[in-house]
């Protein structure tokens, strides 16, 4: 830990370590994305993609980058950094690594909200817009049902997976409701997808992280980390258990349901990142912003491997994070086996 003091008398903690990974997921990120905006069907160099990004190049070069390809890369950077953070705060506020959204039912719930606009039929935008409300009901019902003189890791994740299980077969249900176009759409929308994506997807996401993110980050990552010593020690320490959790879920579904909006419930981000980050950093506590960084890294990079592993023929981005975070979901529950914690 290192203490940096200021001429106001200020003083700012930091651990070294968990600066330069942050600082080095970030370089990576912007590496794969400047791979990505020079990538495709019509190829560019990394100067001219640069040159494009600053206001040269020619028309058909600013309309290729610009309007096609940088939404695309905004918006893959906003949800892998949102879905980290969420994941992040959901993993501390229930003590238990495997604590996801994926796992406790609300990126279900997102689903559900856009499969009832599938069915009844509806636009873009209603159906983006039904997500959040999908989102932030399941939020609502899991927190209700989890209540018991206040909300405990344990009693969480059993409620989220029992809700999602539930939400599970009312997908399942709905896909069999909807026409066969409509479900061949909402069967890519539910894997999880970046294609076609616009400065409409990217605008509400860079909205909602813009306001929420500093909110974690500033007013409640100190006591975040104190919450992970337990609830009791954390309440002597001072603070507000109660009303902190409840501030911190809001945030993390909000994140996650507008993600989800914006890309689909892309799946395993959540759960991959924060570990990744830890594992590098090697410190205690959430490790926020490295897991941000980590996370926009890591969809950046799944969406690059998406469209270019196979020649002719692009993958939806949450095939390529379901096959990555699935074999680590394997090789951590082997870890954790081997360490007796299993």
């Amino acid at each position: 830990m290192t203490v940096l003091r200021t001429p106001g008398g200020l003083s700012v903690r930091f651990r070294p370590r968990a600066l330069s990974v942050g600082a080095g997921a970030a370089l990576l990120a912007a590496g794969l994305g400047l791979v990505a905006l020079g990538s495709g069907d019509y190829p560019m160099g990394p100067a001219d993609v640069l040159r494009t990004l600053s206001g040269g190049g020619t028309p058909a070069e600013q309309f290729i980058v610009q309007e096609l390809r940088l939404p695309r890369l905004v918006t893959a950077l906003l949800v892998g950094a949102a879905l980290a953070l969420a994941g992040t705060v959901f993993q501390s506020l229930v003590r238990n690594p495997l604590g996801s959204p994926d796992i406790l039912g609300f990126t279900q719930g997102a689903s559900t909200g856009a499969l009832v606009v599938v069915v009844l039929g509806g636009s873009s935008l209603a159906l983006a817009g039904a997500a959040v409300v999908g989102g932030l009901g399941t939020g609502l019902v899991i927190y209700a049902l989890a209540w018991r003189r206040g909300v405990h890791g344990y009693r969480l994740i059993l409620v989220g997976i029992g809700v999602s299980a539930i939400l599970t077969g009312v997908n399942g249900y709905l896909l069999t409701r909807a026409p066969l176009m409509d479900a061949a759409r909402a069967v890519l929308w539910l894997t999880g997808s970046l294609d076609g994506r616009g400065w409409a997807n990217a605008g509400p996401l860079l909205a909602v992280t813009v306001v929420l993110t500093p909110l974690v980050l500033v007013g409640c990552a100190p006591a975040l980390r104190m919450m992970e010593l337990g609830d009791d020690t954390a309440g002597a320490l001072g603070v507000p258990v109660r009303r902190l959790r409840l501030v911190l879920l809001a945030a993390a579904v909000l994140l996650v349901s507008f993600a989800a909006a914006a890309a689909g419930p892309v799946s395993f981000v959540a759960l991959v990142a924060p570990h990744v980050a830890k594992r590098l950093t090697r410190a205690p506590g959430p490790n926020l912003v490295p897991s941000m960084a980590v996370g926009a890294a890591l969809l950046v990079g799944a969406d690059l491997l998406a469209q270019r592993a196979f020649a002719g023929h692009q993958l939806p981005v949450g095939v390529v994070t379901g096959v990555i975070g699935g074999g680590y979901l394997v090789w951590l529950l082997t870890m954790e086996r081997r360490a007796g914690r299993l």
